[in-house]
């Protein structure tokens, strides 16, 4: 599957071009790393954005933000 600069893309779209789930595409569009526009209650991702979350410099700033989240899901778990 290619990724188009001008193609807009919805979430389901992005989570299977990106090969992600659904908790990790809502926190990285929360999180300000895949920006968005928002159209009603639904988000829309341009196909430049993708390519952007997918260039290197980007790589590390995403998996910072993605094991915050696990660390945060995790420490609220063992609370309980």
């Amino acid at each position: 599957m290619e990724i188009r600069p001008n193609e807009v893309y919805t979430t389901e779209e992005t989570q299977k071009l990106l090969k992600i789930s659904p908790s990790t595409t809502m926190r990285l569009i929360k999180k300000g790393i895949i920006r968005t526009a928002k159209i009603g209650k639904q988000y829309r991702i341009m196909g430049k954005e993708l390519l952007r979350i997918l260039s290197p410099e980007l790589e590390n700033k995403v998996g910072k933000v993605y094991n915050k989240g696990r660390y945060w899901l995790h420490d609220g778990i063992d609370e309980k």
